[in-house]
């Protein structure tokens, strides 16, 4: 429940609709990386080219970290992700501001390597995963005036 006259906090289908949209852009932008450097690659080395192959354990560790950048980046900034935006979704601090820095970055990674905390809101009477609880952050409503 959200404080009389608050916004409303966001449920568990809505938190994982607007993660399953940041994770599609984090493969976009970790494809984009991929793609960058075989260009980089290949300028370098026209006649010999052949395109990076990494390893499974270096592409989860490339995918995680730019998962976890990007919720860091878009959350600090604008308090919503590009699925938090499409969702009319926005990650507030304890003051209902975008959070800082430290505690989007410290969200992000608590997200990404924890992710069935989100589950903890669909038990919790507040509508907060245990990444909410832990730092004082709520995911609420907050659809963006056209």
């Amino acid at each position: 429940m959200a404080p009389a006259g608050g916004p409303r906090r966001a449920g568990l289908v809505s938190r994982t609709l607007a993660a399953g949209v940041d994770i599609v852009v984090a493969l976009g932008l970790l494809l984009a990386g991929y793609l960058g450097t075989a260009g980089v690659l290949f300028l370098a080395q026209t006649t010999s080219f052949r395109f990076p192959v990494p390893g499974s354990a270096l592409l989860i560790a490339l995918g995680l970290a730019v998962l976890a950048g990007y919720l860091t980046v878009t959350w600090a900034l604008t308090g919503r992700s590009y699925g938090d935006q499409l969702l009319g979704l926005r990650v507030t601090d304890r003051r209902g501001r975008r959070p800082r820095w430290s505690v989007a970055a410290a969200r992000a990674v608590l997200s990404v390597l924890l992710p069935l905390g989100v589950l903890w809101v669909a038990v919790s009477r507040q509508n907060r995963s245990l990444q909410d609880l832990l730092l004082r952050t709520s995911v609420v409503y907050d659809w963006p005036a056209h």
